[in-house]
């Protein structure tokens, strides 16, 4: 394993470093990755090592690589966005870039070490997401990981030509604390 930060049963997650901004450009690039996340603007490879380097400036934003144990390949990145220190919450993201290692299990079994680190080091209360409803794959694995649909945002995205809702989701400490009881 190179560098592990949280260890799991088949990924680790690690501290992405300026040399995979090559691999995390061609994934931002692909629209087929994109089409599910935030990002809609193709992206150099100047840009992406700065927004590398920005990450380790903050306390506000944790955002690791995922590498599977067996191979050392880097296959994403999960994240804890907008850490709120004093109502103790953060946004949660998560993309698994190589489209090869899609429908592995691997996206479910890093939020679930991402959401151990929120509530077990950082001490957080809660941790939430939009997800869009174009992306039934994504529901499943934040509903497997705990995570509770808490509403929907009608139209919140504009997507492939048409606007998209959003479902809101979170998980609690006492949820998280309760499922592993």
């Amino acid at each position: 394993m190179i560098n592990p930060f949280r260890i799991g049963k088949t990924i680790y997650l690690r501290p992405l470093e300026c040399g995979d901004a090559s691999l995390l450009q061609q994934w931002i690039n692909d629209p087929e990755v994109t089409r599910t996340l935030l990002a809609y603007q193709p992206i150099n490879l100047a840009a992406e090592e700065r927004w590398i380097d920005e990450l380790y400036k903050t306390d506000h934003e944790v955002v690791l690589g995922i590498a599977i144990v067996a191979s050392d390949k880097l296959i994403g990145a999960v994240g804890l966005h907008r850490i709120d220190y004093k109502n103790r919450h953060a946004q949660f993201g998560i993309v698994i870039g190589d489209r090869h290692e899609w429908h592995k299990g691997y996206g479910t079994e890093a939020t679930g070490v991402m959401v151990a680190y929120a509530f077990d080091t950082l001490n957080l209360n809660r941790v939430w997401l939009h997800v869009y409803v174009t992306n039934p794959y994504g529901m499943r694995a934040y509903e497997k990981a705990g995570f509770q649909k808490e509403g929907v945002l009608r139209q919140e995205t504009f997507r492939d030509g048409r606007y998209v809702d959003a479902v809101a989701m979170a998980i609690l400490r006492a949820d998280w604390t309760a499922q592993r009881e």
